[in-house]
């Protein structure tokens, strides 16, 4: 599923405008981008749970010529899936 299929899907789900769906699905992606932005988690019941992770900078390889590289350190963000999420997909 894409966004704007999301936006379709939330649109008649409940019987929105394109606009009013799309004006909603990009204050929520945009309320959770900006919470993990600034370091808090996002944890929504029954769905699952995001979190920012900082990771430490590190020494690599460049694949092509074994050369050494370093790495710099950066915020990776994390999904872990609810129970029910699993459930209901595993059903």
């Amino acid at each position: 599923m894409t966004k704007p299929d999301l936006i379709r899907q939330v649109a008649q789900n409940n019987d929105l405008s394109i606009a009013a769906a799309t004006s909603i699905v990009d204050s929520l992606l945009g309320s959770i981008t900006e919470s993990l932005k600034s370091g808090v988690d996002v944890s929504i019941h029954g769905f699952g749970a995001f979190k920012s992770i900082g990771k430490p900078a590190r020494t690599g390889r460049n694949p092509s010529t074994g050369q050494a590289i370093q790495l710099p350190a950066k915020t990776v963000v994390k999904f872990t899936p609810a129970k029910a999420l699993k459930d209901t997909v595993n059903a």
